[in-house]
Formats: structure tokens, C-alpha cells, sequence
């Protein structure tokens, strides 16, 4: 059953590719260069204020390559399709985050440790919607996929 978290979360990936579509060629190289920028600023972690820097200088730079280079963002009628796809690209990231970055818990057992996700330290309502979210359930693949994608989604658990 869809909740209201699942309702939250499509809203913004909405309104994420459809600021990519408004930006048109911009938006692509957005979308694509903020993946690329959180996968380098993860794969930094231990030192935060490097990884800071890091995405906060390789922002500025993909933000100046994309005004002086992309003059006519919209030129081409293939530009929102491809703005769309950047932005797509990049909600989807965000959607898997919030989805997926709530607190873990662990128990112990005799038969050894047991994790629920969500925690159930949750307040009652955000614990139930993220429990019974059809998204949520999709993505829990993510625990055990690749290195790569846990460093992108789940930065804190992919060591």
C-alpha cells in the first residue's frame, strides 16, 4: 500500500526532473555531475571538511564549465528531454537517499545478529509509512549490491 513517505518521495523526484527539463542541457550535465560529485565526497568520508571542499570546489567548476560552454541551453529540441534525464537521474539518487538513510537497528540474539530497517526508535508515524513503503521495499536491494552503489546511497554503511 502506498503511504504518505512513498507520496513525498515521488513528489520530489517530480520536481527534481522537472527542474533538470527547465534547465535543459544544463540540467543533464547537473544531474550527472552532482552523482559523480557525492560518489568522490563519499569515497572521502573520513575526513568531511576534505570532502566538503571537494564538492563544494567541484561544483563551482562544473558550474562555470556549464555558463561558458552551454551558451543556448534550449537550442536543440532534445535539450529538455536531456535536461529531464539529468534531473531524473539526480531525484532518483535522492529518493533512494531518504529512503534509505534512516537509523538502522541491530540485535542480538542467540542466533546471532538480526537488523531492522527502520529502527523502531522511529516516531510511530514516520515508522510505519517508511515500514510499509512501497519504495522502501524496492530499494532494499541496495543493502547488498555494489560497492559503488552503497558509496552513492548509503555512504555510512558501505565500508
Amino acid at each position: 500500500m502506498y503511504t504518505w513517505f512513498d507520496a513525498l518521495l515521488v513528489t520530489l523526484l517530480a520536481i527534481v526532473t522537472a527542474l533538470g527539463v527547465q534547465r535543459g542541457l544544463i540540467g543533464l550535465v547537473w544531474g550527472l555531475a552532482t552523482l559523480l560529485i557525492c560518489l568522490l565526497a563519499n569515497a572521502m568520508l573520513p575526513n568531511p571538511v576534505m570532502a566538503a571542499l571537494l564538492a563544494l570546489a567541484l561544483s563551482v567548476g562544473v558550474a562555470y564549465v556549464c555558463v561558458r560552454l552551454i551558451r543556448r541551453p534550449h537550442q536543440q529540441p532534445w535539450a529538455r528531454l536531456a535536461g529531464g534525464l539529468g534531473g531524473f537521474a539526480l531525484g532518483t539518487l535522492l529518493v533512494a537517499a531518504l529512503t534509505l538513510n534512516f537509523p538502522l537497528e541491530v540485535r542480538r540474539t542467540a542466533q546471532g545478529e538480526t537488523a531492522t530497517y527502520p529502527a523502531t526508535t522511529l516516531p510511530e508515524p514516520l515508522h510505519s509509512a517508511v515500514e510499509r513503503s512501497i519504495i522502501k521495499e524496492g530499494l532494499m536491494g541496495v543493502w547488498e549490491s555494489s560497492r559503488v552503489l552503497r558509496l552513492l546511497v548509503i555512504p555510512d554503511h558501505a565500508r
